[in-house]
């Protein structure tokens, strides 16, 4: 039987996405689209507002039935709302939104211990294992290397740095012995500026229609090393999150990464 799903921001960017590539993918029953309570397409089919047909599925702000597993790809103000459902309805819980506070964070681990939760700072395959082999380079490596970690994203990106490039900059910490995130430098500006041994550079872009470019720069006199992913579109990303969702259905309460779910934690 196919698990069933609910899509919260599914009038969104990410969420459009998600509902078009579910419906394709035929893995899942489609069985709620929801939006903050003041969005315009509320009421419509989910699945025209999506661009993709109908789906006989009305785009609505709450959802009064349980489901095997949300996708949330909504804002921060709704995650709160979201997690509770979630808890209150015993449904999994794939939370992709970006820009969570600590509070939305502590509230994610406490929702863990009822049901099962994966969140990650970026739903993509080839950045998950980005993040997993980031830190063992920067040992090998070695101090003698200097490290900057460039992000680049569309200009309607609110969030910076990104969450992806704080977690690379995390993974770089945890493997080396630096101080996170006090080790961090936040671009560079005035006339003394010289880098300080064991800081990591940190240095967001935000113009036109960019999806997501993120590099690790290992450099020492002599030579550099690069490690980058550029995500084409946002279809990466749904993908991770549609794979994420099939893994975690079914799945005992406890907080998961993308990690466990692509078997390379």
């Amino acid at each position: 039987m196919k698990p069933s799903l609910i899509v919260s921001g599914a009038a969104g960017r990410m969420g459009k996405r998600i509902l078009a590539l579910a419906a394709e993918s035929r893995d899942f029953t489609i069985v709620a689209a929801l939006e903050r309570q003041d969005h315009p397409d509320l009421g419509k089919d989910a699945g025209l507002v999506a661009g993709i047909g109908e789906l006989n599925i009305v785009l609505q702000h709450s959802h009064n039935d349980t489901a095997d597993v949300m996708i949330d790809f909504s804002l921060p103000e709704a995650a709160e709302h979201d997690i509770d459902f979630c808890v209150d309805n015993n449904v999994g819980l794939v939370m992709g939104t970006t820009g969570l506070t600590t509070d939305h964070q502590a509230q994610l681990r406490r929702a863990a211990e009822h049901i099962p939760v994966i969140y990650g700072t970026n739903m993509s395959v080839g950045m998950n294992v980005l993040f997993h082999v980031v830190g063992k380079v920067a040992a090998m490596l070695g101090k003698e290397y200097d490290i900057e970690i460039v992000e680049q994203h569309h200009r309607f990106k609110k969030d910076s740095p990104s969450g992806s490039a704080m977690s690379l900059a995390s993974a770089v910490c945890k493997a080396t012995g630096r101080s996170f995130p006090n080790c961090l430098v936040h671009g560079r500006v005035g006339k003394e500026t010289l880098r300080t041994q064991g800081t990591i550079g940190m240095h967001a872009i935000r113009a036109g229609d960019i999806t997501g470019e993120h590099s690790v720069i290992f450099s020492t006199l002599g030579e550099t090393v690069r490690i980058e992913h550029s995500a084409h579109n946002r279809d990466n990303f749904v993908r991770g999150a549609l794979r994420a969702a099939l893994w975690l259905t079914g799945k005992q309460p406890g907080m998961y990464s993308m990690a466990e779910c692509l078997g390379i934690a």
